[in-house]
């Protein structure tokens, strides 16, 4: 099983403007890695903010129900240990499609 895992940054504070530019810059890289060899493709947001959570969650679902069969998740956290270990537990669990994980860098 292959995951791609496409980090996210430099997202505007307001959600609003966060989800133009994720839009934008990274909807259209998310697209090309799924329609290469991956069976999923991790995205990881740099924050696990409450106020970013509606709009990263819809993105997450809605790339999860247009790449099906292949597998579409997110994490939202800090870039430290604890995401490598969530990426790679979210790799070796097949049945997960369509999540978005909050951590604070003390996952797992």
């Amino acid at each position: 099983m292959t995951q791609a895992i496409l980090p996210i940054t430099d997202l505007p504070a307001q959600a609003l403007d966060a989800a133009a530019h994720f839009h934008a810059e990274y909807l259209p890289q998310a697209r090309e890695l799924l329609e290469g060899p991956v069976d999923a493709l991790l995205l990881h947001f740099p924050s696990d903010d409450p106020a970013q959570r509606g709009w990263q969650l819809a993105a997450v679902q809605s790339l999860a129900r247009m790449a099906a069969p292949k597998r579409v998740n997110g994490i939202a956290g800090p870039e430290q240990p604890s995401a490598a270990d969530i990426a790679d537990w979210l790799e070796a669990a097949p049945g997960i499609t369509g999540q978005l994980l909050r951590f604070g860098g003390n996952a797992l």
